[in-house]
């Protein structure tokens, strides 16, 4: 009996010191010590010796128990030293570090622009309104003095929705702003001081356009309202928003909707307006920003005004080749701003 107690703490020792992690510690020490244990057959087995050696025995026993336990503790003790030097080396922070901020988003260059041009013109009493960019021809074409046979209204021009006509014509994806103006003469009486911001939609794609992009709507009714006023408008969007040194200048032009038109450029900020550099983005010192005009009576009358009384200016820009040319952008092709590329985006 006290061999096999002296060969059961001999393989207990040994089989310890082979122990290298705290999931097979705590299997060998339930197969030693555990109720089912080896250590407990032992002395199962002491219920068949004499009283004199039950003695004897049960004392070697205890000696055997004590010492493994202790043995066991020891290499708990030792597990746990090196555990948590490993756990100081992982976790180890030099304080004196600066810390580490976690990345933040931020607006889309356009969505930033188009906030600023309306808090532009808010700032000279424009309010602003927001019209549907689906809306019926009517509003896009017809109140717009553009008859049937216009090319603007051709399937190769514009992005008709494939549905059954209204009382107000086709359902089309708005090709401009524009037709906020009798929808705004329609709800609100003379004077009228509005810009409208939202998505357009034209079948085109270049360096100055694409397919879908942003247009701004700025609609002025009043009586006594003249060009010399509309230019004033343009000239102080113009210093506020892109800076003190760029210039306008109007071109005559031809508007459905507007008589008289023009277009408005500005000059170029990826060459300063020198037209002697081959700019890839304007070619010639300047850009064309969009038309403007005075409000055709035709257009003022579709929004039941008398243009007797009244009169009025309207400007459509698009907000991209607006963003494209404030100072310092250097963006010479419009499309990028739609790519999707991180690199661009977090230039802003």
């Amino acid at each position: 009996m006290k061999s096999k107690i002296e060969q059961l703490k001999k393989d207990a020792l040994h089989l310890l010191e082979k122990v290298t992690d705290r999931d097979n510690l705590e299997v060998l020490k339930t197969e030693l010590l555990g109720r089912k244990g080896k250590l407990n057959d032992l002395m199962k087995e002491m219920a068949g010796l004499a009283d004199d050696e039950r003695k004897v025995i049960g004392q070697v026993v205890n000696e055997l128990k004590v010492s493994v336990e202790n043995a066991f503790g020891e290499k708990e003790r030792s597990m746990f030293h090196v555990e948590e030097l490993n756990r100081a080396e992982k976790e180890w922070i030099d304080i004196t570090a600066p810390g580490k901020f976690p990345a933040s988003g931020h607006l889309h260059p356009v969505t930033e622009a188009i906030a600023e041009i309306q808090q532009t013109f808010e700032k000279i009493g424009f309010s602003a309104s927001r019209i549907p960019e689906i809306d019926w021809d009517y509003y896009v074409f017809e109140a717009l003095n553009m008859p049937g046979d216009h090319p603007a209204r051709d399937d190769w021009e514009t992005f008709f929705v494939d549905e059954a006509e209204g009382s107000k014509g086709k359902l089309v994806l708005t090709p401009h702003t524009s037709n906020s103006q009798v929808r705004i003469m329609e709800l609100q009486k003379p004077p009228i001081r509005m810009v409208n911001i939202n998505r357009t939609y034209r079948r085109q794609s270049d360096t100055t356009h694409v397919s879908m992009f942003h247009q701004f709507e700025g609609l002025v009714i009043d009586r006594d309202i003249t060009i010399v006023q509309l230019k004033g408008v343009i000239d102080y969007f113009a210093k506020t928003y892109f800076g003190p040194t760029r210039q306008t200048r109007l071109r005559p032009h031809h508007f459905r909707f507007t008589e008289p038109s023009f277009e408005i450029d500005i000059s170029c900020g990826v060459c300063n307006g020198d037209a002697s550099v081959a700019c890839r983005l304007c070619k010639a010192g300047w850009l064309e920003l969009g038309g403007a005009g005075m409000v055709h009576p035709n257009v003022l009358k579709a929004g039941g005004l008398d243009p007797e009384e009244f009169s009025g200016f309207a400007f459509g820009w698009g907000v991209e080749r607006v963003l494209m040319m404030r100072e310092g952008m250097n963006i010479d092709d419009m499309r990028v701003l739609y790519k999707n590329d991180l690199r661009f985006v977090k230039q802003f």
